[in-house]
């Protein structure tokens, strides 16, 4: 494991979080002693601030140190497939076709957050957008700011009549499946030409890596817009657009306006897509953010420590204390019912086929 380690640590470039010197000796959620472990994750850029500042507490709270490399939702879950990480952080739950071929998996959301149109018109602090007019900018049919069509949604703004240029992401991305499955909701033309997915076929405008690649090139290009994390938006200082919702209200993305949007049904095993939700207030295009683990533990000479310091890292953030540390990062607390959901379905998971928590 340690070997698969550090040629993970080579080619993800992972940000290993320090710990505390305390004690080595842990008790785990089963009630076994156990020493302090290294856990390696790879995955989503997305929620990347809220698991630098959770991983680190952890670790000061907990001894064990958290290893996470911010590659994208698409190569965490191929890490994961090729059993060299301890978990894969996605915003974009596995689809039925996807578990099929990989071992069985549990999906534990670990918080909400929002993705935000940002843009870079110097002098214009803020414009308002819809969903159908987001998916003609991309698909190359709204080419210039001043297109009728945003005019009328700024009447008191002076746009200029410039070109557009659109902004997308180069790799495999959670983010980009939860910004494409709203545009396949809000435009049949996008969902029948290109659909949902972590990659997509964008007709027009410039790639970058990352959520950080996206906001680096979004800040430095007059005239563009693209899609990220709200906390790069917000953590980089650049304006985003507020959002026409499913109920026609104009919502910008806060803690309250991402968790109107999870106010309907979840299902037993948490893959569900709150974009372009009818909640009153909602923010549309939220979503849940997962850390992906193997139902059985027991893979790639992992060891029953590492098995049981992965349980209690979920755990840790499953707890009301660390879910409300979402909010000093700009994401959202999980729901109580998916609190409840995700402990639940932690009781699945094994090692040699023995449950983890009691």
């Amino acid at each position: 494991m340690k070997k698969l380690f550090t040629t993970l640590l080579g080619v993800a470039a992972l940000a290993t979080v320090s710990s505390c010197s305390c004690n080595n000796q842990k008790t785990s959620a089963d009630g076994s002693a156990r020493e302090a472990m290294e856990l390696s994750g790879a995955g989503a850029t997305f929620p990347l601030p809220f698991y630098n500042m959770v991983f680190e507490s952890f670790s000061e709270v907990n001894g064990d140190k958290v290893a996470y490399g911010g590659i994208g939702s698409g190569g965490g879950v191929r890490n994961l497939k090729d059993g060299i990480v301890d978990f894969a952080g996605s915003d974009a739950y596995l689809t039925d076709e996807e578990m099929a071929e990989m071992q069985p998996v549990v999906h534990i959301p670990t918080c909400m957050g929002a993705v935000v149109l940002a843009y870079n018109l110097p002098g214009i602090e803020n414009i308002n957008l819809a969903g159908d007019v987001v998916a003609d900018i991309f698909a190359g049919k709204i080419r210039k700011w001043n297109d009728a069509r945003i005019v009328a949604l700024n009447p008191d703004v002076k746009l200029p009549d410039t070109e557009i240029v659109p902004v997308f992401r180069s790799d495999g991305s959670g983010t980009t499946f939860v910004f494409t499955d709203y545009l396949s909701k809000v435009s049949p033309e996008w969902k029948n030409t290109y659909g949902a997915g972590k990659s997509v076929s964008f007709p027009v405008g410039q790639a970058a890596k990352g959520n950080p690649g996206v906001a680096g090139i979004i800040s430095q290009t007059a005239n563009a817009i693209g899609y990220i994390g709200s906390e790069y938006a917000f953590a980089q200082r650049i304006p985003y657009a507020t959002m026409k919702n499913a109920n026609g209200e104009l919502v910008k993305p806060t803690a309250e306006s991402i968790s109107a949007a999870a106010s309907g049904e979840i299902p037993a095993d948490t893959r569900t897509s709150i974009t372009n939700s009818n909640g009153k207030g909602a923010y549309p295009i939220s979503c849940f953010t997962w850390i992906l683990i193997y139902r059985e533990q027991n893979y790639s000479k992992r060891t029953i420590e590492q098995a049981q310091a992965t349980i209690d890292m979920l755990n840790y953030i499953l707890d009301s204390k660390t879910q409300a540390m979402a909010e000093t990062v700009h994401y959202a607390p999980l729901p109580a019912k998916a609190v409840e959901l995700s402990r639940q379905n932690l009781k699945s998971v094994t090692f040699d086929g023995k449950p983890l928590t009691k």
